[in-house]
């Protein structure tokens, strides 16, 4: 697969036919290789477009038309079943070609282990990146049960590369008692179980800085959406959620990419989780794209 070409596949909905004249690009990371409870969010990326079709395009929070921004979507990366190392290798590889043709990458996983390779990408364009993590987890583990590559490890990669001073995560309440003990004396700014609030406070200290945003579904209570491999209890609100990715939207930070992970469909036959997210991704379109 080439990153312009078309996708066959079902599409986001009112996705631009042509790569050259979009301002985003939506892609795929088809990757459950390295979970360590439930796979299964390698098909997240399918069924968020599908459920996109039920959308409206109209945005009351935005006030705005998914008509007013052009995107493409350019389907899932063909990843290699079984093959973190390789997978995160691609994943890498197809965000440098997106970047170097000036594009907004939003992705959808697949697990959290896909931000990894992203920001490593990132990284190289934006020597000033500051990361937003919106997770029920941590992911501040430095391996698990002896493997690095893990879903658990994403963040704390992040704060190795970028500096932990410049990696925030929100909403977290779930992780072993060593990765809040990181978070505290490393200087990365955790707030524990909520969202909305804490962000608030921190969005006008990054003004003019390049943010990259995370988003993992399991953040939201399993009331909200059972389709994940790892649900948490005490989670927010889809309404939180919203409000979360609008105060962003209306912020005055530069967000340059993002993406949405762990949508794990079969343990959702309501199909609540992929609808939910599918509109968190026309929020994201419309707030975030310039």
């Amino acid at each position: 697969m080439r990153f312009d070409e078309a996708y066959s596949g079902n599409v986001f909905i009112l996705s631009n036919p042509t790569f050259e004249e979009s301002d985003a690009v939506i892609y795929g990371m088809p990757m459950d290789w390295t979970v360590s409870f439930r796979p299964g969010s390698r098909f997240g990326p399918a069924r968020i477009r599908q459920a996109s079709l039920g959308l409206e395009e109209y945005s009351p929070y935005a006030d705005r038309h998914l008509e007013e921004v052009t995107y493409f979507d350019a389907g899932d990366i063909p990843l290699p079943f079984g093959n973190p190392q390789r997978s995160i290798e691609m994943i890498e590889e197809y965000i440098e070609k997106l970047l170097d043709a000036g594009k907004f990458p939003l992705g959808l996983g697949g697990e959290h282990l896909v931000t990894w390779p992203i920001i490593k990408a990132f990284h190289r364009k934006y020597d000033d990146l500051v990361v937003i993590h919106i997770d029920a987890h941590a992911d501040l583990r430095e391996q698990y049960e002896g493997e690095p590559l893990s879903h658990s490890t994403p963040v704390r990669k992040i704060c190795g590369l970028i500096g932990p001073e410049n990696v925030y995560s929100f909403g977290i309440r779930s992780g072993m008692r060593e990765e809040f003990q990181y978070a505290k004396e490393s200087g990365m700014h955790m707030y524990k179980f909520n969202v909305a609030e804490p962000l608030k406070e921190v969005l006008p200290t990054l003004a003019g800085r390049n943010v990259y945003v995370t988003i993992d579904i399991d953040v939201l209570d399993p009331a909200h959406a059972p389709g994940t491999g790892t649900a948490e209890a005490g989670g927010i609100t889809s309404k939180e959620l919203l409000e979360a990715i609008t105060m962003i939207s209306n912020s005055d930070i530069n967000v340059v990419g993002a993406d949405l992970v762990e949508v794990a469909p079969a343990y959702d036959s309501s199909e609540q989780t992929q609808i939910a997210a599918s509109k968190f991704v026309r929020e994201m379109l419309l707030g975030w794209v310039k």
